[in-house]
């Protein structure tokens, strides 16, 4: 069986950040390769963990995915949209 997800990466300082959404699992690198390496991994563990305590299915439906027999099916994503907010100097 299969889990879809979504990565988004961005970099902060030195290093890049890559996010699973939406399991909410992150992970980071030196390159943007080395974060999705590091990403897969981290969503590897955060799915056998849940596996292993027995809340897989829980969890993804939690997070809105849905089973279709064969995968999970992440939520399909309208779009990611980047908004700023006013802050006091």
């Amino acid at each position: 069986m299969e889990i879809e997800y979504t990565v988004q990466i961005w970099r902060e300082g030195n290093q890049f950040i890559a996010h699973a959404m939406p399991l909410d699992v992150a992970s980071s690198g030196a390159t943007p390769q080395a974060a999705r390496s590091a990403l897969d991994e981290a969503v590897k563990l955060f799915i056998k963990t849940a596996e292993q305590h027995g809340t897989l299915a829980e969890v993804l439906e939690d997070a809105g995915y849905e089973n279709d027999g064969t995968r999970w099916r992440s939520p399909d994503w309208i779009c990611i949209e980047k908004h700023s907010a006013p802050v006091a100097a």
